[in-house]
């Protein structure tokens, strides 16, 4: 069963700003994490309720939760957090894992 990390990224001051340096560093770098399966990246079009206010999402797919583990263990995810930090990306995320939910209904009632 594949597991996910996921990156919530809070609205930046400067959305432009942020987008450059998240997609010309930050994502070249995520991309090169051994074992990645698949990034995702979704863009927050309309949020209905809720604070902060977000501004992107990302998904990091790995094949297992040994795979991701490993993967958090190499150089590359090294490399792509400390580029987070230099740039004020790390000031603005919230990072969970997480594993689909097994088939059935949404509610169980």
């Amino acid at each position: 069963m594949t597991v996910s990390f996921f990156a919530l990224y809070q609205t930046p001051d400067d959305p432009a700003d942020f987008e450059e340096k998240y997609f010309g560093s930050h994502v070249p770098l995520v991309e090169k994490t051994p074992g990645l399966v698949e990034n995702r990246v979704h863009r927050v079009r309309r949020q209905i309720v809720g604070k902060p206010a977000y501004h992107l999402l990302a998904e990091l797919v790995f094949e297992s939760d040994e795979a991701m583990r490993a993967a958090f263990a190499s150089p590359e995810w090294a490399a792509s957090g400390q580029d987070l930090r230099e740039w004020g990306g790390m000031d603005l995320v919230t990072m969970f894992s997480a594993e689909p939910h097994g088939p059935g209904p949404a509610d169980p009632s």
